[in-house]
């Protein structure tokens, strides 16, 4: 029996080359001969103008959310299917996560229901391109310029992503991107945000070098840098850049290799998914996705753990997804549980096929081999 992993780290076989080289320049901290070669790769790989690498996409979003100088009661409207990262970073600068329901189709925040959720205290809000496929920007970008809110882009999913055209991470005033070993492009941890607002740049790299102008002072535009604003260590080291650099290098390889994997679930499983009754996923006809995930929605949660089992026993690791965050002990302790039918629903339904670079043509095989022996 093949044994096929819900997910196995890609390497292109040069990430131990270039950390190597890393430690021979004698730079092995943040910010050196890596980190600006990996940031202005993912600048011309996504279009972006302003790129921090970052320690984790929670660290970038964590800045974003001290970037709008928050206040406590301040509210953020935000799905909540999502990773609790996307509202802990606003709930730690003292604001109120405001989930919003999510459309069947995308899994994506519902723009038909943002605007009956904005108050006079809300900010921002935070859209999540959830597996790489686009929200509705443009009816989204409306409500944001109608209400003068600021937009934040979760697009832990998306790298490589578009939305008629145009790269996910370039529509709000900043965007966070995800390098945890489950993504596309990863190094083992690391994360980035993506500045598209000039105004906010020079603070945010004070910001992440914690709160000081030290990045100003490594450039000679001052004799000596001291601690100006509030800020962390959200700066990688140049070891995590260097293992990056090897992924970015290989990005068009690596989609190219996931594409395929999903258009053969896409293909393969189709009239079997119609026979038992699962949803495979839909991709609007604006939307470019990455083939971050293969997420199929069955009739059920009996029906999902049932196939689980039958995964499972054929040596085929499939798992679920979030579990909503407005249901989580820490979200209902923000107020009344909001109802929130279709993420409640999607959620109890939602499996996730394996998909990473590197799955082999014998074990993609088996996977939709055993697949479709399952039956309801």
């Amino acid at each position: 029996m093949i044994e096929v992993p819900f997910n196995r780290p890609y390497t292109t076989g040069r990430e131990a080359e270039f950390m190597a080289d890393a430690v021979n320049r004698g730079h092995v901290s943040g910010d050196g001969h890596y980190t600006r070669r990996a940031s202005s790769m993912l600048a011309e790989i996504a279009d972006l103008k302003d790129v921090l690498l970052t320690t984790s996409c929670t660290h970038a979003l964590e800045m974003s959310a001290i970037l709008l100088d928050l206040q406590p009661g301040d509210e953020i409207i935000m799905p909540s299917f999502t990773f609790v990262s996307t509202a802990n970073a606003f709930a730690l600068r003292g604001a109120r996560p405001v989930f919003v329901d999510i459309r069947e189709d995308t899994r994506n925040i519902d723009e038909s229901l943002i605007e009956a959720a904005i108050t006079a205290r809300t900010r921002a809000i935070v859209v999540v391109h959830y597996a790489g496929v686009a929200c509705d920007m443009a009816a989204i970008d409306a409500i944001v310029r109608r209400h003068g809110l600021v937009l934040i882009e979760d697009n832990a999913h998306g790298l490589g992503g578009r939305y008629r055209g145009q790269q996910l991470g370039t529509f709000g005033s900043m965007s966070t991107m995800s390098f945890h070993e489950t993504k596309n492009i990863h190094c083992g941890e690391g994360g980035a945000l993506a500045i598209n607002d000039d105004a906010l740049s020079d603070r945010a790299e004070i910001i992440r070098e914690k709160g000081t102008n030290r990045s100003r002072f490594f450039r000679g535009q001052v004799d000596k840098y001291t601690w100006v604003d509030i800020g962390s260590s959200y700066l990688p080291s140049d070891l995590l850049a260097a293992f990056l650099t090897a992924q970015l290098e290989a990005f068009s390889e690596i989609q190219q290799q996931r594409m395929d994997i999903w258009n053969s679930y896409a293909t393969r499983l189709a009239a079997w998914a119609e026979h038992v009754g699962f949803a495979l996923p839909v991709i609007p006809a604006d939307s470019q996705h990455p083939a971050h995930l293969f997420g199929m929605l069955t009739p059920s949660l009996a029906s999902r753990t049932r196939f689980i089992e039958h995964m499972t026993a054929g040596g085929i690791r499939t798992v679920f997804h979030y579990v909503p965050l407005h249901s989580s002990p820490m979200g209902a302790s923000w107020g009344p549980v909001r109802r929130l039918p279709v993420t409640d629903d999607v959620s109890e339904r939602l499996v996730r096929m394996p998909l990473f670079a590197g799955l082999t043509d014998i074990e993609l095989d088996a996977v939709v081999q055993r697949a479709t022996e399952f039956e309801p």
